[in-house]
């Protein structure tokens, strides 16, 4: 499975990078600097874990391997935490069994050596309690303002029912620790899916099917590298309306919103004469999506389409964003900048199949930023291109006349070799 990155407009919870980067920090309102991630990493150590069917050999194997390269490329900045479950009672006693989770190593600044280590003596032993893990990983990550995700690799589904993981991962979300789950799946069950998938739904995060080691490291890496990009500041909550003229008025700054399958939303903003909007949108397919899908933003004054950004793609990725960017030349025989309403059109072409549950909507983050236009701003607009119509207008004519100068020297070419 391919993930790509997105630059351009930035990613859905994803965005600290376009705060930072595309929008100076002025631009965004009330901008604080973020606590530290918090990242644990609760992994299977079931007997099922035996199994060789991973390149060969055992779950396990694959797994404490993923495991040294993931540590590896763990950033400073991520303060990162190991769980187990399943790791000591090898006997057959519910009661027992489903109180064997325990952490291997405590959250916090990462030792590589000594994490390594602790990983390198686990062997495939018990039950699967992921429902206690669950809640034992929320209380390891509680504390602070810090984002937190829990990256949960396990080859099969909750042994220890009655307590629903699924139940479990809702009341971690209800709790306002600002917590995500992602689950990674080392096998193959339609229930092990199922279970799996639900959990990350609850918490607005992903489930990923793992059948290689490689793709385990990657994966799991890329989920570590996403809290550590985490944004720097807490989105503001608004609720898009169905139509421009009744959309809620918004400044520079990171919203949320939730967004249903194929569903259009509206914002609305001032935007003075002498400035440039700058908006980007990442929208996350955070539950079972069929293939080709898309996202369109575009801003809208009056009847006028101003310019507009989309992207889209044809398999599975967590999100995917579009951005623009447009000007209002300053007026210089005005005496106040004059104020242009526009509006923000959020779009998608999200499907699911049949068996997906539609509700909530697909989670939405909105960046928007206001900051000085350049001289020219009269020539940034065209589709977020700026002068690339220039430059394609040059292109265009260099390239013909190179053809058919070509076309002249490879006539008289020929003409020469005939006479000869």
């Amino acid at each position: 499975m391919i993930f790509r990155k997105r630059l351009a407009a930035g990613l859905c919870a994803l965005s600290a990078t376009l705060a930072a980067g595309l929008f100076p920090a002025a631009a965004i309102a009330d901008e604080t600097q973020a606590e530290s991630p918090k990242v644990e990493l609760v992994l299977d150590v079931s007997g099922s874990m035996r199994a060789t069917d991973i390149d060969g050999q055992s779950r396990m194997s694959a797994a404490k391997q993923a495991f040294n390269e993931v540590l590896d490329a763990v950033p400073d900045d991520v303060r990162l935490g190991i769980r187990t479950l399943g790791a000591n009672y090898p006997g057959k006693s519910k009661t027992e069994g489903c109180k064997d989770t325990e952490q291997l190593y405590p959250v916090g600044q990462l030792d590589r050596t000594e994490a390594k280590t602790a990983v390198a003596t686990l062997s495939p032993t018990g039950w699967t309690p992921i429902g206690p893990a669950l809640q034992a990983a929320g209380k390891d990550l509680a504390g602070g303002d810090a984002t937190r995700r829990i990256v949960l690799i396990t080859d099969g589904e909750d042994t220890c029912a009655p307590l629903d993981p699924c139940a479990v991962a809702r009341e971690l979300a209800a709790s306002g620790t600002s917590l995500v789950i992602d689950t990674l799946g080392l096998a193959s069950s339609d229930k092990m899916r199922e279970q799996l998938t639900c959990i990350a739904e609850a918490t607005g995060g992903t489930y990923t099917s793992v059948s290689h080691k490689d793709q385990l490291a990657d994966r799991t890496k890329q989920l570590i590298d996403r809290a550590a990009d985490a944004p720097a500041v807490t989105p503001t909550a608004v609720d898009g309306s169905a139509s421009c003229s009744t959309a809620p008025l918004i400044g520079a700054g990171v919203y949320s919103d939730r967004e249903k399958f194929a569903e259009h939303r509206w914002y609305r903003l001032n935007v003075a004469d002498g400035q440039e909007l700058r908006a980007s949108v990442s929208v996350g397919a955070d539950r079972a999506v069929n293939n080709d899908y898309g996202v369109l933003l575009r801003a809208v004054t009056g009847d006028r389409e101003l310019v507009r950004g989309s992207d889209a793609d044809s398999g599975r990725t967590d999100v995917i964003s579009a951005g623009l960017r447009y000007g209002f030349a300053e007026q210089d025989d005005a005496d106040t900048p004059a104020s242009h309403i526009v509006c923000l059109e959020v779009s998608n072409s999200f499907s699911a199949p049949a068996s997906v549950k539609t509700t909530p909507g697909l989670p939405v983050e909105l960046t928007v930023g206001l900051v000085s236009a350049p001289d020219d701003a009269s020539d940034v607009a065209s589709f977020g291109l700026g002068r690339g119509w220039i430059l394609l207008a040059v292109l265009t004519v260099t390239g013909l006349l190179a053809g058919l100068l070509w076309g002249w020297l490879s006539r008289i070419r020929v003409a020469v070799w005939r006479t000869n």
